[in-house]
Formats: structure tokens, sequence, C-alpha cells
């Protein structure tokens, strides 16, 4: 199962773009195996342990399963480009200013390092006298001449009272913004199943219609080393859509424009409101939108989700039998599948085309017929199916009115539904329209 899936994510993935992949003791040594063929050992990036639990498993059989692993893989390492993370409060608190530095808050680091340095070989006087060699086998990281002007800019502390052994301030204002993350992700930092549970509570009413959510904060941590605030994140196994949750806060926090796109397939539940698991994913990125929009009304970003199921071609296959092909070229006079929504066929055209399925789409009645307008102008659809002779005029003539109000920029393109129009007539006279206006590209279905 997870092999195919593997080989499609490292098909998907940018250069610079990460794997996250969530897995138990059990089966930790199959997928590292897997990865390692797919991605590639030289890839690996680092194997974070997520402390799940942080209260022992009383009806465990034999030892209390308290973490789970998360592998991280990198399409090219040599691209992979990690952010940063927030320091804790815990951290911060290991910078202060006892004497009054106009430049801030800072701790001490120590002054020696074990890289030889023979230029660091030398000793320091202190306040009061007192000589400090480097400790055995280490050595000063700097040679006198810095040290000299490191004491002139106040750079250099031997504690309270003058006496301790001399270390460097390390300010605060002076350091990057995070620090590198670590492998080990304690539920304080990364959150905990019970926390997710609570989560989808909070949401559902008090209720978690879905057993084993993920909590939003792991997902957040994971979306922190992603430096691209326009990331666009890829969930295999949406589950109750705990990622497309994560990315909603994220962008909420820090004005991102990350997107998402979650595969779950519709597996049945015992519930009546929420018929498979494809149901409660929906369900909660409405709620969580409610719960965004309720927090903040300044927030502009998109939060708004469609969802799109596999299914087959919306245009019937030409398959003719021979001896009965008279019936099969009456068939195929209208190819469209008679039980497909106007819907169903555009978004198999934008697939078709090559466009986005997340691009804006804007409906318009132009003399009694409904067109979409895909991308601000860059296609046109119409999918009635009547277009008379008498009509073709009035709705090429709406359609030119409208694009050149949006006016968009590079060619467009026009799709109509061939069996729409009545005679060749109808389709000549709007085609010959369209393209007197500058809309050459038409085509039909």
């Amino acid at each position: 199962m997870m092999y195919p899936r593997l080989k499609l994510a490292r098909n998907l993935l940018r250069e610079d773009g990460v794997i996250f992949v969530s897995i138990d003791d059990g089966e930790i040594n199959n997928l590292r195996t897997l990865l390692n063929e797919v991605f590639g050992e030289e890839n690996f990036v680092a194997n974070f342990l997520w402390q799940k639990r942080y209260v022992s498993n009383a009806t465990a059989k034999y030892v209390s399963d308290m973490h789970d692993h998360i592998i991280c893989f990198s399409r090219e390492i040599n691209h992979l480009k990690l952010g940063l993370v927030e320091r804790t409060e815990e951290q911060l608190k290991d910078y202060k200013n006892p004497d009054c530095d106009p430049r801030g808050p800072w701790r001490a680091q120590d002054l020696s390092a074990s890289k030889p340095y023979q230029a660091g070989l030398f000793r320091i006087t202190g306040p009061t006298g007192q000589l400090f060699s480097p400790p055995p086998g280490r050595y000063w990281r700097c040679n006198e001449a810095t040290f000299r002007e490191w004491i002139e800019d106040n750079r250099i502390t031997f504690g309270r009272e003058g006496t301790g052994r001399p270390m460097l301030k390390a300010f605060l204002s002076e350091t990057q913004e995070g620090i590198r993350p670590n492998t080990w992700w304690d539920h304080k930092f990364a959150g905990h199943n019970k926390e997710a549970t609570l989560e989808v509570k909070a949401l559902f009413g008090g209720e978690s219609p879905f057993d084993t959510p993920k909590p939003t904060k792991l997902i957040r941590r994971m979306l922190d080393l992603i430096e691209d605030k326009d990331a666009l994140i890829l969930d295999f196994f949406c589950g109750s859509g705990t990622t497309a949750h994560a990315v909603y806060q994220a962008n909420h926090q820090d004005s991102g424009n990350r997107h998402f796109i979650l595969i779950q397939l519709p597996e049945k539940t015992d519930r009546s409101d929420y018929p498979t698991i494809a149901d409660i994913t929906k369900a909660r990125l409405r709620l969580a939108t409610n719960e965004i929009n309720a927090t903040s009304s300044l927030f502009a970003g998109d939060l708004g989700f469609r969802v799109l199921k596999l299914d087959s071609s919306n245009i019937l296959p030409w398959d003719p039998d021979r001896e009965q092909l008279d019936q099969a070229l009456l068939e195929s006079v209208e190819h469209l599948k008679s039980d497909r929504s106007d819907e169903d066929v555009l978004f198999e055209v934008l697939l078709k085309l090559g466009l986005e399925l997340t691009v804006p789409v804007e409906q318009r009645a132009i003399a009694g017929k409904t067109v979409y307008t895909i991308g601000a102008g860059a296609l046109y659809v119409c999918l009635d199916r009547s277009i008379a002779v008498a009509e073709a005029e009035p709705v090429a003539l709406g359609l030119v009115a409208w694009h050149k109000e949006l006016a968009p920029a590079g060619e467009s393109q026009v799709v109509f539904r061939d069996s729409a129009f009545i005679n060749d007539v109808a389709k000549t006279n709007l085609t010959a329209i369209l393209q007197q206006h500058g809309l050459t590209n038409v085509r039909s279905l």
C-alpha cells in the first residue's frame, strides 16, 4: 500500500520539498527501508520522536507506547531549506540583563572550545586580578586581540562578583529569530493525542466523530519547518482534516498563502450524520472556518475549499460494434454522459486544459445561457444543451462584452457543448462573431 504512494509523493514534490511520514515502532524499520529506496538514503533529513502521550497507558499489555516516529525525507537534500522554530518561554528565560546593557537581554556562552586553536592558548586576567586559562584540552575561541575588543565592547562577563570564569555575552537582539529544530518533540511542543481529541470535540459540540485525530499543533510544527509561506501541502491520509485545519491556523497567524490538497477514501462509518470519513473531514473544515472567523474579523485569507471525487470521464468512449454501427453513431450524437452535471463537465475541462482546480470560477447568465469564466477570463465555458440560430448572436455579443469587462492578459479560450447547436449555421455564426472580437480559440466538446 505504501510503496506506490511514496513513489507518487516523490514525483509530486518540488526540488526543495519534504515529506513527513508518521509511524509507530511496529513498522518503523520497514518504512525507513522503503523511504531509503524511493528517496535515497542521502536525502534523509531526520527521525523526529513525537511524545503522543504524557500519561502511561495502564492497560498496556507489556510496555506503554508513549511516542511515534515522524520520518522526514527531502526530494533533493542540496535544495533543502528548513525553517527555524520559535524559542520556547523556558529558552527565553535564559536571556537576562543583570548589568542593564543597552543591547538588551543576553545569556552567558562558554568562551572555550574543543577545536584546536593555538592563538587561543593565552591567560586572561579577571577584574580581581585572578588569572584564567582554557580548561584542559580546550582553547579560547578567540585570540588576544579579539578578546581585548570584546572587553572594550562589554561583551565579556566574569559573573556578578567579577570572580567567575570569563564568558561571552550572547545578545537576544543579535541572534537569529528562531532556533534549529531538534528531533525530540514533547507533548508541550507538538501536542498529544488527548489534546487532538479535545480539539475535535470543541468543534463538534462536545463529541468526537473521529477516533484517532492528530493535534493541529503537531502539523503546525511540520509547517514551521517549511520556509515557503505559499507552499502547497498534500496529505495522502487526511482523516479528520487536521492538516487543513493547521494550514488555516498558520495562514491566520502569519498571513501566509499556503494551500492544501487532502485525499481521503470514502471509508464507511457507523454514523448516519457522517456516513463516511470524508464527510467528517468536510464538516471539520467548515467548523474550523467558523472558528477562525469568530476569533478575527480582520483575517483576509482564503478559508474556502472544494471537494472533488474521483470518477470516470464525463465523455462517452467511442467503441462501435460493427454489427450495430448505426446505433453507435446515433448514441454518439450526445457524447457527454446524461447523468453528469455541468460542474462535472466543467472541472474535467479544467483538467484537460491543464488549469488548476483552485482557479476562481464565476457564473453569469448571458442571453438566457449560463456561462462560466475561469481565471478571470482565461477560459469561458458554456454547457447549455441548446443554442438556436437566433440565440447565437446575442450569446456571442454578451460574451464579448464580458470579455472586454474582464480584460484578461493573454489569449482566452472558449468552450461550448457541441450538441447544443441545432445546426452548423448557429455554430458558425457564433464562432465568427467571437473571432471578429479577438476570441479566436473556440472549441466544442
